[in-house]
């Protein structure tokens, strides 16, 4: 499967809880939202033991970002173990693993978009944005091998209309316009690649 996962250094016990802390606290309330001495006191810590564990708060934002994406990619992992090895339904699978995650994880939507949306234009230099830029395109690219691997036509083209579905789900879950939306895009999914 693509990979283009960092290579995350383990964490020591306080570093472990400052990231758990920034975590929740990054994806509920905010990453503006959220100061670094809330953070030290959530994880029951010093500022001065969060900034030497992670050098700055960006840091520990790119960390929290990542971190959340190695689980996301476990969780998917998961899902298309048990997909069969070739066809759709591992193309598939990635909807079905994003239903699943999506209601306990991510109920406001993904963390990497909303990263983005709250670093926002003019901050073009903001380590945010390269590693939201890399998780997208990773995903982009597992589209296009599993297309690729059930044989549909154009991959390339197919894992771009995949990419809309999940990242237009994605977001209505956080917006909660509709319920179900990975549902519905899985739907859509599974007739394009009929179609393809």
């Amino acid at each position: 499967m693509t990979s283009s996962t960092p290579t995350l250094a383990p964490l020591t016990p306080g570093a472990r809880r400052v990231l758990d802390a920034a975590s929740r606290l990054f994806y509920e309330r905010g990453i503006h939202a959220v100061g670094v001495d809330t953070i030290a006191e959530e994880a029951g810590v010093t500022k001065k033991t969060l900034y030497d564990r992670f050098g700055s708060k960006e840091a520990l934002v790119v960390a929290y970002l990542q971190h959340r994406d190695a689980r996301w990619r476990e969780h998917l992992e998961a899902h298309l173990a048990e997909a069969p090895s070739t066809g759709v339904e591992r193309v598939l699978a990635v909807f079905d693993a994003a239903l699943s995650w999506s209601d306990e994880n991510s109920p406001k939507g993904c963390s990497a978009i909303n990263a983005r949306a709250e670093v926002g234009e003019g901050n073009d230099d903001h380590p945010v944005f390269p590693e939201v830029a890399r998780q997208k395109a990773w995903l982009l690219a597992l589209f296009a091998e599993l297309c690729a691997e059930a044989g549909v036509q154009d991959p390339a083209r197919m894992a771009e209309a995949m990419m809309l579905l999940y990242e237009g789900a994605i977001v209505t879950v956080g917006m909660a316009t509709f319920d179900e939306p990975f549902a519905v895009a899985r739907r859509w999914a599974a007739t394009l690649l009929d179609e393809g």
